[in-house]
């Protein structure tokens, strides 16, 4: 994996872990709330049971109070009738009252007739509660609810149930009568059935939108990333098939020099010096002539090797700086052209980054070039100067104007820089290169940031 599709991973990486920390916790609250609503149903039924049981014991003992209260301690024939009224009060299949004595023996029983008569103190439900001794606690201590687990008649499987047991004290005995829970159980075991499989279908529908999501995220990514892949590798094959091009004109004009130029005129050396030998061995009266026009012919050709050299690679600009290889430039573009050329410089020319120094020079040169080739015009000014320690150039002329050079890019470009090629000197330092064309003339400008400059410490050094 490069760069870029680790760069696009962990792009990515982050949506996925935020989405899923989102879906984690949309999921949970969700689940929370449904817990808690589940949980409050299952408290407003249980409560709903107890009042339902307190209301049943208070029926039941309004059934019997006539009888209670007129009869005594020992009054068989009223526990008796007490029995029978207890015995056929019953509601449902599962709903019915019990009595227990204070020492465990059952008295009534409607659903269990093998109970009464019998000593139940120490019995004990599944969980290993006693039943029938907590209920008898309770009915001592004035009345109260509890929860165990008791075989239901309907069915004859174990449940739990909820009692509420009270004290018939003149007696010694427990009322009590209970209600089996296994339905409210069974309601929230459902709702909670219900809200997991509601859950894992919310979650699945997130999954299955927020994953092919960022799929498409990644995906775009990725052909983004082709896409500037492919730009990238388009402009760097344009840019190198135009470097390639651009060596390839300069060899061919540098020949062309070198032919036209530099080669004829040390043929003609040769050929001075030919003569002069001829005449030399002759004894000839004007061997001298000869050999001055050679050497005449000769400065000819140091003068374009220099000139080829300067326009390679200007002396000036290593050993005086910007400001007098601008000064040659514009010197010898006049004496070509015949076009006047002026030059205005500041003090703080210098302080230029050598390759910096080189590029202006460069887009100087491109523009003298391009204002001799297309504008016409019969003046010309260069600015250098500095704005706030950002080095600026100006190179103005009096042409024809844009309109009339539209020819600039293309023809520029053939000769070996071009205003793109100026443009790219500019931004390989950050800099910009404006261009502003009117029928009366056009204005480059380039201009270049603080960076361009040579830093406090390195002029220190160099001086």
């Amino acid at each position: 994996m490069n760069l870029r599709h680790q760069i696009v991973a962990l792009a990515v990486v982050p949506l996925v872990i935020a989405i899923l920390t989102i879906t984690t916790f949309i999921t949970w609250q969700a689940t929370s709330l449904a817990q808690s609503s589940i949980d409050t149903f299952e408290r407003n039924m249980l409560k709903a049971k107890e009042t339902e049981l307190l209301n049943l014991t208070n029926l039941a003992r309004s059934a019997i109070e006539d009888v209670y209260a007129a009869a005594e301690a020992n009054d068989e024939a009223a526990k008796d009738r007490v029995r029978s009224i207890l015995t056929s009060l019953d509601y449902g299949k599962d709903g019915y009252f019990f009595v227990y004595d204070y020492d465990g023996n059952n008295v009534v029983h409607p659903r269990q007739t093998f109970r009464p008569g019998h000593n139940w103190l120490d019995l004990t439900d599944p969980d290993g509660n006693q039943v029938i001794a907590n209920l008898i606690q309770k009915a001592k201590e004035g009345g109260g609810l509890y929860q165990y687990k008791w075989e239901k008649p309907s069915s004859g499987t174990m449940a739990d149930k909820l009692s509420f047991a009270m004290g018939l004290d003149k007696w010694q005995w427990m009322l009590g009568t209970g209600v089996y829970l296994d339905d409210v159980f069974a309601q929230t075991a459902a709702a909670k059935a219900d809200l997991r499989e509601k859950i894992g279908h919310t979650f699945l529908v997130v999954a299955l939108i927020a994953v092919p999501a960022v799929m498409v995220v990644f995906a775009t990514c990725m052909l983004v990333t082709l896409r500037e892949r492919r730009m990238a590798d388009y402009k760097l094959k344009a840019l190198t098939q135009r470097i390639i091009d651009t060596q390839e004109e300069e060899r061919a004009r540098l020949a062309r020099e070198l032919h036209d130029g530099i080669s004829q005129n040390l043929v003609g050396v040769r050929y001075a010096i030919d003569l002069a030998g001829r005449k030399v061995r002759n004894h000839a009266d004007d061997a001298s002539g000869a050999i001055d026009k050679g050497v005449e012919a000769l400065n000819v050709a140091i003068k374009e090797v220099r000139r080829l050299s300067h326009d390679l690679r200007p002396p000036a600009l290593d050993d005086l700086g910007l400001t007098a290889a601008l000064t040659a430039l514009s010197n010898h573009f006049s004496e070509r052209t015949g076009i006047r050329t002026v030059l205005e410089a500041d003090a703080g020319k210098d302080r230029l980054k050598t390759e910096a120094s080189t590029a202006l020079y460069r887009v100087a040169q491109e523009a003298l070039n391009n204002i001799e080739r297309h504008s016409g015009a019969s003046e010309v000014r260069i600015k250098l100067w500095s704005n706030r320690g950002r080095m600026r150039m100006t190179v103005s002329d009096n042409g024809n104007g844009f309109e009339e050079s539209a020819r600039l890019g293309r023809t520029a470009q053939q000769s070996g820089l071009g205003l793109r090629n100026m443009q790219e000197r500019m931004a390989h330092f950050g800099g910009v290169l404006l261009v502003r064309s009117k029928p009366e003339g056009t204005v480059l400008t380039a201009m270049l940031p603080l960076s361009a400059n040579v830093s406090l410490e390195n002029r220190t050094e160099a001086a």
